[in-house]
């Protein structure tokens, strides 16, 4: 395996791309170590949450990192490894969403450019989900335009840095990068 082997992994809500990340996660025959951005904060989405959970196999470590992403990739990056990051979306919207009451020093431009800065020399297998959020209409309200600018710019990002990128679409994966 070359050392750099990073895929990003995109797709709407409900697209199956988290499915297809765990799949790739699995074959790739590596130690999984799950990044998990999301932070709870109804019942609803702590029941997406346990399906997710359920899902994945139970060998699986998981290291759950809302905000400092960079860090934990760094901390966690080996060759031999995989990293399977879920997701890029809700851990963007963690940084810059003031209901989610970002901790003090997060701050958003810092935290994207940390992750773009280290994620080309990390070692191993490498896997970044994130949502596709500029299919539908431009949002009303300030900080969802925000969200969906900042998204769409770090998919942009991220996929430059990648040598694979992936759009999942009904389950299927279409190849943007390969």
């Amino acid at each position: 395996m070359n050392a750099h082997d990073h895929h990003l992994i995109l797709g709407g809500a409900r697209s199956g791309k988290s499915a297809y990340a765990e799949k790739i996660a699995q074959e790739s025959g590596l130690e999984v170590v799950y990044i998990a951005t999301a932070q709870v904060y109804d019942a609803e989405f702590g029941k997406r949450v346990d399906q997710h959970q359920q899902r994945r196999p139970s060998h699986w470590h998981t290291v759950e990192v809302p905000h400092k992403l960079a860090e934990v990739l760094q901390q966690q990056a080996a060759p031999g490894r995989c990293l399977l990051v879920d997701c890029l979306t809700l851990w963007l919207a963690q940084c810059i969403c003031p209901e989610c009451a970002p901790p003090e020093g997060v701050d958003w431009q810092h935290e994207r450019a940390a992750l773009l800065d280290v994620l080309p020399s990390l070692p191993g297998k490498i896997l970044l989900v994130s949502n596709e959020v500029g299919m539908g209409i431009v949002p009303l309200g300030e900080i969802n335009r925000q969200f969906q600018d900042e998204a769409g710019r770090l998919n942009q990002a991220v996929a430059a840095i990648c040598n694979k990128v992936s759009f999942i679409a009904a389950g299927l994966p279409l190849v943007l990068k390969s």
